[in-house]
């Protein structure tokens, strides 16, 4: 079976990110009323609830994608939602803990189609903001006394230490000139897919799940993360800020070593001596200079390189799923949530 005929059952991905998000949301509110005020303000402008005086927004809080692995990869074990919204609120904290560090940063000013934390409340406050989620979500975690916390808690700080020294290796990477493809690989494993392979851990164990259920499982989340940060790194050049809520050719912009430019800048090509002289250029790159780099990344075969690798790993993450889940549908629906990964705007 290849990945294209692999079918929801049940609910579509829209449908399951949307009960994700309403689910998650119903726990993560308390969750976040528990921090200090200072704190609470700037997490809950963050998600989307208010704006910087306090007053209701409604604004786009983000997809609940990694809740929505936890609480389906608990069903597709034989477990129940409830027993895994712990685990759920505690990944969606601690991912958007790093959004909010991310954003400083990479000196980002928009997200979510709204202004940066930090632009609005300032650097420091940001980052105290979290820190604060993220010692909500261990608190989290702890909280509802699941006996399988103590194992959960042990899989979310090994992943939250994968991850930060990812973004520590990406935020290195942009002031090197000379960036390995294998490296940028692990890099991307570690930002991304070692919170989507918990995520995943963390369901199959608070649903009950098998040793080999928990391993298995596990493994397509980091398979499906590591094909997110590809696509994710498209959507960085090619996205449509509609889509994204970051302006065209950002990553190119800031100069992150990405995948698809290290892939192109990897060969040794007239074109790729071209690009990189145009990526290390100490002055910002002009609108048409963006324009010429995004073409070059495209032209040295880094947007379909990208592409390729992300279509092989979602392949391996759904051979991981089938051989893990026991109940079809949240079986199902994990692998169309799996194809949305690599399906999104290019």
């Amino acid at each position: 079976m290849t990945a294209v005929e692999v079918t929801a059952e049940g609910r579509s991905a829209s449908e399951v990110l949307l009960w994700s998000r309403d689910t998650v949301e119903s726990a993560l509110r308390p969750a976040v009323d528990t921090l200090p005020p200072s704190m609470r303000r700037i997490a809950g402008y963050h998600f989307g609830w208010w704006d910087e005086y306090g007053e209701p927004a409604g604004a786009d809080g983000g997809k609940a994608f990694r809740p929505a692995l936890v609480l389906l990869t608990a069903e597709a074990v034989g477990g129940a939602v409830q027993a895994a919204l712990p685990a759920a609120v505690a990944v969606e904290l601690a991912h958007n803990f790093s959004l909010l560090h991310d954003d400083v940063m990479d000196g980002d000013r928009t997200r979510r189609h709204r202004p940066t934390a930090w632009t609005v409340f300032g650097v420091s406050p940001a980052i105290l903001a979290g820190d604060a989620l993220l010692a909500r979500a261990f608190e989290v975690l702890a909280e509802g006394g699941h006996p399988a916390a103590p194992e959960a808690a042990r899989i979310f700080g090994t992943a939250i230490q994968e991850l930060l020294e990812g973004q520590n290796a990406d935020v290195a990477f942009e002031g090197r000139r000379d960036v390995e493809l294998a490296e940028c690989l692990v890099m991307a494993a570690g930002k991304t897919g070692a919170l989507l392979g918990c995520a995943c851990a963390l369901g199959a164990l608070f649903g009950g799940g098998t040793p080999e259920q928990v391993k298995r499982l596990r493994a397509f989340g980091d398979d499906l993360g590591l094909a997110f940060q590809l696509v994710d790194d498209l959507l960085g050049i090619w996205g449509d800020p509609e889509v994204t809520g970051k302006p065209v050719y950002s990553d190119l912009r800031s100069r992150k070593k990405s995948l698809p430019v290290v892939a192109a800048l990897a060969s040794a090509t007239p074109a790729g001596r071209e690009l990189a002289e145009l990526y290390h250029r100490e002055r910002p790159l002009s609108d048409t200079e963006l324009v010429h780099a995004a073409e070059l990344v495209d032209a040295l075969g880094g947007r379909a390189w990208s592409q390729r690798q992300a279509d092989k790993l979602l392949i391996r993450a759904l051979r991981h799923l089938r051989s893990a889940g026991s109940v079809p549908r949240p079986t199902s629906e994990l692998g169309a949530l799996a194809q949305l990964v690599t399906r999104r705007d290019r």
